[in-house]
């Protein structure tokens, strides 16, 4: 188990690094969707708070409960608050599920790829029609 664990942490320390093309390639995706993802819960925080704050019967009164509501719409997670009320806001939050869904698929599909491109670096696969892989120290 503390090889597991140990191994697990030297991946993210790879991937935090850059150490190989792989890990980097990995790091620029997971950075993109952070960078993306901040400005959009920002930005989106700000329209939520100007369509919703007037709205009858809105729970969104502050700019810190559409930080909250936009937050948690974009962890997929929802909130308990009963927004959006108005349809530019209902409108917002179709997207901001879109965008939280896509990324989703996009980190899903980064990870696969990184796993795929680790595997092929540790344990390359047999040149076609040799029967047998290439020793990858030159041994």
């Amino acid at each position: 188990m503390q090889q597991i664990i140990r191994s697990g942490t030297q991946e993210i320390v790879r991937v935090a690094r850059g150490t190989t093309p792989t890990h980097a390639h990995l790091r620029s995706r997971i950075l993109f969707v952070v960078i993306v993802s901040v400005v959009l819960d920002a930005a989106a925080s700000g329209l939520i708070f100007l369509f919703e704050r007037k709205a009858p019967g809105t729970e969104i009164t502050t700019f810190g409960d559409s930080l909250f509501w936009t937050t948690t719409q974009l962890l997929t997670v929802s909130s308990q608050l009963k927004n959006p009320l108005s349809t530019s806001g209902r409108m917002l939050d179709v997207l901001l599920q879109a965008y939280a869904i896509s990324v989703v698929a996009t980190l899903a599909g980064s990870f696969g790829a990184f796993f795929h491109r680790r595997g092929v670096e540790r344990d390359p696969l047999p040149p076609a029609g040799t029967g047998h892989a290439p020793d990858p120290h030159g041994q």
